[in-house]
């Protein structure tokens, strides 16, 4: 062998190996993010947002989606009962164990058979939900509302899906840990051929618009409560 060809010979070892160690490390799981892995700045503004009132929602059963109407009922109740002007108030769906399903789309409720899972009904066919029954707004896309009247079940304010509670500023957030034990739940339920890691990305992938994943959601509410001052409530 020349050293021409001992060269070349090793140089394309060397490349096959490394893309080796490429593919192996993202087949590797990876339970824990570390600061550099999510959008941890975009946390620390909510962390600090500066608004009167602050409340936490701790979220981590579905129960038919109730929480949200407890959400709703909380704006409702600090912005018409207590006088708090809307951009004064900041409120935070922080959902993790089963609720964490709710942060993602149609596709994933469809494709990984959400309903059926979780036992979530569809309220239009009464059958196992095949998409995100709570995100939907009746007003959607537009968003519009043929009232302003608060007592009105047509009006925004009576509106409890995810999309009108972020159209009143309420920020979702996933978590990381519980979407990697989901990806494991899911494939022994289904006997998925997926690697795990391989789930984790198609679900993070297809989160509803406006979520915003978090490392781990019980240190999450930890730092909001602690350091953002925010009350905590779960229901």
């Amino acid at each position: 062998m020349t050293n021409l060809t001992r060269r070349l010979f090793l140089g394309q070892a060397t490349a096959s190996l490394a893309a080796l160690g490429t593919m192996a490390s993202r087949a590797n799981p990876q339970l824990v993010y570390k600061r550099s892995d999510w959008k941890i700045a975009e946390f620390d503004r909510l962390v600090k947002d500066p608004s009167r009132v602050k409340q936490v929602f701790d979220e981590n059963q579905i129960g038919g989606g109730k929480f949200l109407n407890n959400i709703k009922n909380s704006l409702n109740g600090l912005h018409f009962g207590f006088d708090i002007p809307s951009d004064q108030i900041k409120v935070v769906a922080a959902m993790h164990g089963p609720a964490n399903a709710l942060n993602f789309n149609d596709y994933v409720w469809q494709k990984y058979h959400i309903g059926e899972w979780l036992k979530v009904q569809d309220p239009k066919t009464g059958q196992p939900a095949v998409r995100n029954p709570f995100f939907a707004s009746k007003a959607a896309p537009e968003m519009h509302y043929a009232t302003q009247d608060a007592d009105d079940e047509n009006s925004l304010f009576q509106d409890s899906s995810i999309q009108a509670l972020q159209l009143r500023g309420v920020q979702f957030l996933c978590c990381h840990t519980a979407t990697e034990e989901q990806s494991r739940a899911l494939i022994k339920q289904f006997a998925l051929s997926q690697r795990p890691e391989e789930v984790v990305k198609d679900l993070l992938e297809h989160t509803v618009p406006g979520v915003l994943v978090v490392a781990s959601m019980v240190s999450a509410i930890a730092l909001l409560q602690s350091e953002g001052h925010y009350s905590y409530i779960t229901v």
